[in-house]
């Protein structure tokens, strides 16, 4: 992922935002902002033949505390049109492999419980439910708008 593929990075993940079951975040703010909260590398994202970013995935770090550096949270996005295609599997397959080669030993995630295909998804992968933090946050936008919000804490291990 590079800077260029910033625009529709971006497009994909205001589709994300726009579902209302992938993220509490309502905008999502420029490239500059967006990239400064993840990490440099592994950046993952699925081309069409023609070269049309149809997902991406990334690390963000959990905290700037030293002890915690090997530990990540994923997040990945599907454009609308690809979801059901096997991107999703390919990539965190490639995700799951670049971070492990990095020596991250914990990716985590938060998954809000009406999102099944993420949950399957990171199941697929090795992922396992930590838990439940009930009312994470109250909604901004979407069909849960003004409820809160319960997230599951998936983790998957390497060490």
């Amino acid at each position: 992922m590079e800077e260029a593929d910033g625009p529709r990075v971006l497009d994909l993940y205001a589709q994300g935002i726009a579902t209302g079951h992938a993220t509490f975040q309502d905008q999502t703010g420029n490239w500059t902002e967006f990239s400064a909260g993840k990490l440099p590398h592994p950046r993952v994202v699925a081309q069409s033949e023609e070269g049309e970013i149809l997902g991406f995935a990334v690390l963000s770090p959990t905290s700037a505390r030293p002890v915690y550096r090997g530990i990540c949270e994923v997040s990945i996005y599907i454009a609308d049109k690809a979801r059901g295609q096997g991107i999703g599997h390919a990539l965190m397959t490639a995700l799951v492999s670049a971070s492990d080669a990095a020596g991250l030993w914990s990716l985590t995630a938060g998954i809000f419980p009406e999102n099944k295909a993420s949950l399957i998804l990171h199941a697929a992968h090795g992922f396992r439910c930590m838990g439940r933090q009930r009312g994470a946050g109250i909604m901004p936008h979407g069909p849960m708008a003004g409820q809160w919000r319960d997230v599951l804490k998936l983790e998957r291990r390497t060490r």
